[in-house]
């Protein structure tokens, strides 16, 4: 049973090691303003941590990107397409599966990339974030020849590269899905931190990846939003830990 405290712990066997306990935060499924991304918008803006926002192209709409042109400090990324699952019946959902014709996938992403270009200028990174976190695996290195630079799926990676793409990853859910769908609980959410920074530190997992927090603002119920405000607020006070932004992670295409 995780708590605060263990956590407190592992960020300083980062310190006393001399190191960073870098972290990063990935926010999903946002298309058009809301009560909910307001309330995120405005925690990211009082613990001051920057924030990589994976909108769907489909359905995003111009009072977003009226929203976000101020914020310097949100970084908009490719959340597919339609966020439209393709699976058939009774297996895991998936836009980007194989279940159907590659070619067909891959037009419908470059579409979204430049849906989000032309409502956000060139702000977007050309990083894709998969529905549901799965991607059809043939599909990844046909996305570096098509002007992205970067994907970020869940799971601590394999490589920093996949398929001439940057890999970073997040590694932390807040959200029960297969149970309550509200939130996952603080001793499960503390332990994911804890496990994957452990992990790093032991050369178990990359060590350069930063640990990932996942977030889906329009699922969050008050014990969600009650602990995102504690977990950033304490990392971010903490000497140890280092909160990074997708433009730091992830490379913008040559010009």
């Amino acid at each position: 049973m995780a708590d605060w405290m263990d956590l407190e712990h592992e960020l300083d066997a980062w310190a006393g090691a001399g190191q960073a306990a870098t972290l990063w935060w990935r926010d999903d499924d946002a298309k058009s303003v809301t009560p909910e991304l307001d309330k995120l918008l405005e925690l990211r803006r009082q613990v001051g941590v920057p924030l990589a926002l994976a909108v769907i192209p489909a359905g995003a709409d111009d009072a977003l990107a009226r929203l976000l042109a101020p914020l310097a400090e949100i970084t908009v990324l490719q959340h597919g397409y339609a966020h439209k699952n393709h699976a058939p019946e009774g297996e895991k959902k998936s836009e980007l599966g194989a279940d159907r014709p590659l070619q067909q996938a891959l037009g419908e992403l470059i579409a979204g990339r430049d849906l989000l270009e032309a409502l956000f200028s060139r702000r977007p990174l050309p990083v894709l974030v998969p529905p549901w976190n799965r991607i059809d695996a043939a599909l990844v290195p046909e996305l570096a020849g098509r002007g992205y630079t970067g994907l970020s799926s869940w799971g601590p990676r394999a490589a920093p590269l996949i398929g001439g793409l940057a890999q970073v990853n997040s590694h932390v859910d807040i959200i029960d899905w297969p149970g309550s769908r509200g939130f996952v609980g603080q001793d499960v959410a503390i332990g994911q931190v804890i496990d994957h920074l452990k992990a790093r530190r032991a050369g178990t997992a990359d060590a350069a990846e930063p640990t990932g927090l996942l977030t889906h603002h329009l699922a969050h119920d008050p014990a969600t939003w009650s602990f995102l405000a504690d977990f950033l607020a304490r990392t971010k006070a903490h000497p140890a830990a280092r909160w990074l932004s997708a433009l730091e992670l992830f490379p913008r295409p040559a010009a």
